[in-house]
């Protein structure tokens, strides 16, 4: 016999399950991005002790221009590696939330699909049209949200590659020009 008090009550339970681990992983993700920050924070920190102690030895232009290119440089390695760092992590971060998701939405359509089940089979004679049409709407709607993950999947992928490429040969443009082999 169908008893909707009891599936209602299993659906709530796969909803507290589902936001208790959507909760902890926002709460790892950030964890992740704070540390991030903080290392940053602190070589930021370090890198200006370092070049005002620099800056106050300075007895020349020449010393001036050497110590500018060199923080420059220093900087410019210095934001590129917490920039793919900051990348790194949120591709990391979305393939979790996006994984998440899907997890999601495969439970609710099994949950769903099986409540539909249940309460066709506890329904009076009759209503046999009603519920096939539930079912035919379920399944044409499980079957656009799947097309639309795969699309979702293809344009992540084309972006991410994009974004590393566009890092690859910025690293390169950033790099020393000045040392040569013999």
């Amino acid at each position: 016999m169908y008893n909707a008090t009891e599936q209602f009550a299993e659906i709530n339970k796969a909803n507290v399950a589902q936001a208790t681990k959507l909760a902890a992983l926002a709460i790892e993700n950030t964890e992740k991005l704070m540390r991030l920050n903080l290392s940053a924070a602190k070589v930021a920190l370090a890198q200006g002790v370092e070049g005002a102690t620099a800056a106050a030895s300075i007895k020349d232009v020449q010393d001036l221009v050497a110590i500018r290119a060199k923080f420059a440089e220093s900087g410019v390695q210095t934001a590129m590696g917490y920039s793919k760092s900051l990348y790194e992590m949120t591709s990391e971060a979305q393939a979790q939330y996006a994984a998440f998701a899907e997890e999601s939405w495969s439970a609710y359509t099994k949950g769903l699909a099986s409540w539909v089940e249940k309460a066709s089979k506890a329904a009076p004679a009759g209503s046999d049209v009603g519920f096939n049409a539930l079912k035919s709407t379920v399944a044409a709607t499980t079957a656009a949200f799947d097309q639309f993950q795969k699309a979702t999947k293809q344009v992540v992928s084309f972006a991410d590659a994009s974004v590393r490429a566009a890092a690859a040969n910025a690293s390169k443009a950033a790099a020393p020009k000045g040392r040569r082999a013999a």
